[in-house]
């Protein structure tokens, strides 16, 4: 079976990896921008998954199983996206800090084979510290907050600011590889 990724993040590539050898990559041209955001996080970042998976298949010429995912940052129903700017990337930290916050995915896998379609969201709670001005502003010099929802990245240096989690350590990082193992699974029966 082909296999393809649509995705171009180099984390989700690494994740990806641990479950399936090879795999294709396809980055979806999807328009993230064009989904609204109506108060149910659920919904929408499996909205996200699902618009970049079925942009992929379009595309494709020959049969494969497609997974596309999309991971967002919320704190009090107010979504954190990459930051556009230092001083964005300041403000969402400042945010986060002290503070629990939640890591959405919503993971979608097209078995084209057998026209299965398996789609799911998960979240994982992400306490962080309480952060000072020079922290935060010595992680911004990294440059590490800037292709990252949130600001942070749990595998890199922000993963210091990390009191705990609860739920899946994955997930943070942008795959959450056992839902996704049994997704795989399912839309294989």
């Amino acid at each position: 079976m082909k296999y393809v990724l649509a995705s171009g993040s180099e984390r989700r590539q690494e994740l990806l990896h641990r479950i399936i050898d090879e795999f294709d990559i396809i980055i979806s041209d999807f328009d993230e921008h064009k989904v609204l955001f109506e108060n149910n996080v659920d919904k929408y970042v499996i909205t996200l998954a699902k618009g970049k998976a079925l942009g992929v298949k379009e595309s494709l010429k020959e049969d494969a199983i497609i997974i596309a995912g999309d991971t967002i940052v919320v704190l009090d129903n107010k979504i954190l996206g990459k930051p556009t700017s230092e001083e964005d990337a300041y403000n969402m930290l400042k945010l986060l800090s002290g503070k629990t916050h939640r890591v959405y995915s919503g993971i979608v896998v097209i078995n084209m084979y057998n026209n299965k379609i398996e789609e799911k969201s998960l979240y994982t709670e992400v306490k962080f510290s309480t952060l000072s001005d020079d922290e935060i502003n010595d992680y911004i010099r990294t440059g590490e907050p800037f292709d990252k929802a949130g600001a942070y990245g749990i595998q890199g240096y922000g993963g210091v600011f990390i009191e705990g989690i609860n739920g899946c350590y994955y997930n943070v990082v942008g795959l959450p590889l056992n839902l996704l193992n049994k997704m795989l699974n399912k839309v294989k029966e």
